[in-house]
């Protein structure tokens, strides 16, 4: 079983950052895929990055290319979302994702362990 925590959402004005954290606790955090999805208001889940275990291959929605970067720290059992520029169409409840697996995927159902996400908002 893991534990997934988020952190970092909130409200600002468009081209701001933020950086979201995701802490894990329960199993080995080292042996999971991450991934970050969001869901806006009567949306369904959209993929946003992932990154493996090692940190050594990344993926991205094509919304975010080149505005956000996924990174890792598994000394510290915690993935990272740093968005850069972001956009009103940005604003949505972020959720970071675990997968029990070596390869990462934009599919939801690849990934086995979810947190209760953070509200980010983007003001135009």
């Amino acid at each position: 079983q893991v534990q997934l925590a988020e952190s970092g959402g909130g409200l600002v004005q468009a081209g701001a950052s933020l950086r979201l954290s995701c802490v894990a606790s329960g199993r080995t955090f080292d042996g999971y895929t991450m991934g970050w999805f969001r869901q806006a208001p009567g949306e369904e889940h959209e993929f946003v990055a992932a990154i493996t275990a090692s940190g050594r291959s990344t993926n991205y929605a094509d919304p975010v290319k080149g505005r956000f970067t996924i990174s890792r720290d598994n000394a510290k059992n915690t993935v990272f979302l740093q968005m850069n520029s972001l956009k009103p169409e940005d604003t949505a409840v972020y959720h970071c994702a675990a997968a029990s697996s070596l390869t990462t995927s934009t599919w939801h159902g690849h990934y086995n362990y979810w947190g209760q996400g953070t509200q980010v908002t983007v003001s135009s």
